[in-house]
């Protein structure tokens, strides 16, 4: 993707926007996760309960490191293991998130992407929400013209690119415990 292109995508978000992208596995939705009225209208656009709580995607493990500058190192070790990568981790939020990004969870879900298109635009812009994009109910798009067909002229950018090659969305898995929440 061109560096003039990762531009203008971080001006869409900036300006609240919704845009989609490629992602490791299948399209991604995504916005500025402190943008309240932006991650509403995604939530929207999905048919998704806020309840649920979102994913945030970021460049580097260092864009959370507001969340994980005093977790226990053994955690951070464990995280940083498995990033970038295709690995979630459900981590304690501990209340420096937004509820409408953690919807009714004590963890919010982090992963530190490999994917070129990802890893740039947040190189540029920051974490991202990144969610499967299709509504409620309806597989996640694996090509752009599918996430066009979902979502007809409702997003306010989509990203060029190929996704990862992955056949599977990320493993979930809590930062705590280990364990396994969605395989991979």
């Amino acid at each position: 993707m061109s560096h003039w292109k990762t531009l203008q995508l971080a001006r869409v978000l900036r300006a609240g926007g919704v845009i989609a992208y490629p992602t490791e596995a299948v399209w991604g939705l995504g916005c500025d996760p402190w943008n309240e009225a932006a991650v509403l209208r995604l939530l929207e656009l999905k048919d998704r309960p806020m309840a649920k709580g979102l994913i945030l995607v970021a460049a580097g493990i260092e864009q959370f490191d507001f969340l994980l500058e005093d977790l226990p190192q053994r955690w951070q070790d464990r995280l940083s293991s498995t990033w970038p990568g295709p690995h979630t981790w459900l981590v304690p939020h501990q209340g420096r998130l937004p509820q409408w990004i953690t919807g009714q969870h004590e963890s919010v879900a982090l992963r530190v992407s490999d994917h070129p298109v990802v890893r740039e635009l947040c190189s540029l812009y920051g974490p991202l929400v990144s969610t499967s994009a299709n509504p409620g109910g309806r597989p996640a798009a694996r090509t752009r013209l599918r996430v066009e067909q979902y979502f007809h002229d409702q997003l306010d950018a989509v990203c060029g690119g190929a996704l990862g090659g992955r056949r599977n969305p990320s493993i979930i898995r809590d930062l705590i415990t280990g364990d396994i929440v969605r395989p991979g």
